[in-house]
């Protein structure tokens, strides 16, 4: 069974408060007062007090949104050192070399250029010209979870070692004038890399196991009922345009129980049996819909919302830093982690101890 060997984190050495985010949205276009009334409201109850971010405040004029073009041409510039940073932490985490990886899944949703982060991280960290790439693309916030199932199928081959990598730059799509479904998005997003190191389970012995790996026993991925318009991340003239559905916390709390429930009990697991909970921090309503629709015990989200108030919504790279956080503070497994995107689709993976 594959084996997490390490991880590590990334975020811009730039950043803004929840109280700049909102400025910065007003400057270019919140409209009447009632207008900038209700964004205030927003960014306050959005549960954010800092994020990072890598796009310069001068890549935005008042007066004259970039281009879609413009984005794209900014992103590789500004993904790069964050997937690099990443990966090299948790490399060093596993206690890996570079050129023991035989394997790159790389992640994002917030830009395309190819060559892209996968062939800039060969030639950043020095791995193998032979190396097997596979890109996950604009999945959205599950995006990791979508990896890891990749991830999954490459460490079932005796010694592969897998470097998986997330890196989302959602500053480059910051919409002028805020339409009100983009406005709860921009409240809450920001940007990072997360990366794993993922061995099939002889890579480097068992004795080199250590005391906090997890096993990767299982992925899962369900389409919700009736959600299709509830979420979706498209292309746009001037950015990438989310559209996010107040429907979202109900669908989710309808539909993720018995869900999860029935791919549990194919591991003679129930909830009861989950030790710790990596739910991605689509937003609080999000988190108050999961946590009450599986009666999870007090506290069992509260690293979802700490990574959020720390970081924001990092999209597909989230879910990493929830993992992180737990396993550095030795949280219990099994552990689910459990993320939703545009379909609307839940992704879930399963960690259970080394």
């Amino acid at each position: 069974m594959p084996t997490l060997r390490g991880l590590g984190t990334a975020t811009p050495a730039s950043g803004w408060d929840q109280a700049d985010a909102l400025a910065f949205a007003r400057a270019r276009g919140a409209g009447s007062d009632g207008r900038r009334r209700a964004l205030e409201a927003l960014y306050r109850r959005a549960g954010v007090e800092h994020r990072g971010i890598a796009t310069p405040d001068s890549f935005y004029p008042t007066d004259d949104a970039p281009t879609t073009g413009a984005r794209m041409a900014r992103y590789l510039e500004l993904a790069r050192p964050l997937a690099r940073e990443a990966c090299g932490r948790a490399l060093e985490d596993a206690g890996a070399a570079a050129d023991t990886v035989t394997h790159l899944v790389t992640v994002s949703c917030t830009g395309f250029e190819a060559p892209g982060p996968d062939l800039a991280l060969v030639a950043d960290l020095g791995l193998r010209a032979d190396v097997t790439r596979a890109h996950v693309g604009f999945m959205g916030c599950h995006g990791l979870l979508n990896g890891l199932a990749v991830a999954r199928g490459f460490a079932a081959t005796p010694g592969a070692r897998v470097l998986l990598c997330a890196v989302e730059v959602c500053s480059l799509h910051f919409l002028y004038g805020l339409p009100d479904e983009e406005a709860v998005s921009h409240a809450l997003f920001a940007d990072g890399s997360a990366a794993l190191v993922i061995d099939h389970e002889d890579a480097a012995g068992d004795a080199a196991r250590g005391e906090h790996d997890w096993r990767l026993a299982d992925t899962a991925s369900v389409l919700l009922p009736d959600s299709a318009d509830a979420m979706g991340w498209r292309v746009g003239d001037h950015g990438f345009e989310m559209h996010l559905s107040a429907r979202v916390p109900d669908l989710v709390g309808a539909s993720v129980r018995p869900w999860l429930l029935r791919w549990l009990e194919t591991h003679d697991l129930d909830l009861g049996a989950v030790g710790s909970w990596a739910v991605h921090p689509g937003g609080p309503r999000v988190l108050d819909a999961v946590h009450r629709a599986l009666e999870l015990p007090a506290g069992a989200t509260d690293v979802s919302r700490r990574v959020l108030a720390a970081h924001g919504n990092m999209s597909s790279a989230t879910v990493g830093f929830l993992l992180a956080r737990l396993r550095a503070s030795g949280a219990p497994a099994p552990c689910v982690a459990l993320a939703f995107g545009p379909g609307l689709v839940a992704e879930a993976a399963l960690f259970i101890p080394g």
